[in-house]
């Protein structure tokens, strides 16, 4: 088995239908069918239910894509680390990022890093927190910018980021019509909430209703910014999320949750045991660089719209 025969798989598991793959890989049909039937010789197993008119992948075949597409995007990441060795700096970073404020952090980190390294190429990567964490030590990203808390053992981290915590109301909702720019905690309680997936995060906003005494009634979770948007536009329920936008939509309204207030805190993280090419030391140490900067600016302690954040917010 070797990279060129594992991309024949990939292509011909992506269209299901050997004449397509072969189009696509500028081949004849019958070499490439050679080839595919050579790989489940080698491996010993059935990669693809052959039909009348199209293929289906056995379970085998499922995990072989998963993994030869993991193994051919290692490969390219490889070779352009090795391209970039003795050159000006270059080369290819690959940054996860978790949905919401993270997104905009990388933004302006790598604008900056962009101004100083021009030959620098990026592959962005969005996902929840636990599946950038994944990725990172699976070696198919350099570093990642995730919301706290994180695993210290094994992970490196630089705070890049805080956030409020806030809610989204559909526009329509008695509480998005009062003129406070806030809502109290205990005001939600009685509504249908929709809470971050990450179960550390899960747990932590429960923590926070009891302080209060309500019970909360979560009748769902969420792990991306854009699904608590929708769950507010409409009118499905009240998501509760790092504030990320004061409006992201015409349809919602986003208020910050106050009596106790919290914060959220981005990190940018990267492996620990793992020992760093010199374009991921050098990204970091600018990371570095630009927060002592921004904090010196006293913009590490703003929010999304520029409020201040109150210095009595607990990390949630």
């Amino acid at each position: 088995m070797d990279f060129r025969v594992l991309q024949y798989f990939v292509t011909v598991a992506e269209e299901l239908n050997f004449s397509r793959a072969a189009e696509k890989l500028n081949m004849s049909q019958p070499p490439l069918s050679n080839q595919i039937r050579q790989l489940e010789q080698d491996l010993g197993t059935q990669l693809f239910i052959r039909g009348k008119r199209h293929l289906t992948l056995t379970e085998s075949g499922r995990v072989l894509f998963r993994r030869s597409k993991e193994i051919l995007e290692m490969a390219d990441k490889t070779r352009g680390e090795i391209a970039s060795l003795g050159a000006e700096l270059s080369g290819s970073l690959a940054i996860g990022q978790v949905e919401g404020r993270a997104p905009f952090i990388d933004g302006n980190i790598i604008r900056g890093f962009g101004e100083e390294y021009p030959l620098v190429e990026y592959q962005l990567w969005n996902g929840s927190s636990d599946d950038v964490i994944d990725r990172i030590f699976r070696g198919l990203l350099d570093v990642g910018i995730i919301a706290a808390p994180y695993d210290e053992e094994h992970l490196d981290g630089i705070m890049v980021g805080q956030e409020l915590w806030a809610a989204m109301i559909p526009k329509n909702h008695p509480l998005a019509k009062e003129d406070q720019k806030t809502v109290r905690l205990e005001q939600l309680a009685g509504e249908r909430l929709f809470v971050p997936t990450r179960s550390s995060r899960h747990e932590a906003i429960l923590r926070w209703f009891s302080d209060t005494g309500k019970e909360p009634n979560i009748v769902g979770t969420l792990s991306s910014f854009e699904s608590s948007c929708a769950v507010a536009a409409t009118n499905a329920g009240i998501s509760i999320f790092p504030q990320t936008l004061s409006q992201p939509f015409p349809n919602i309204v986003t208020k910050i949750i106050t009596d106790p207030v919290k914060r959220a805190e981005y990190y940018l993280v990267w492996n620990k045991s793992q020992p760093q090419r010199q374009l991921v030391r050098e990204f970091i140490d600018y990371v570095k660089d630009y927060c002592t900067q921004l904090r010196a600016e006293g913009g590490m302690f703003r929010s999304s719209d520029a409020t201040r954040i109150p210095e009595d917010a607990d990390l949630l």
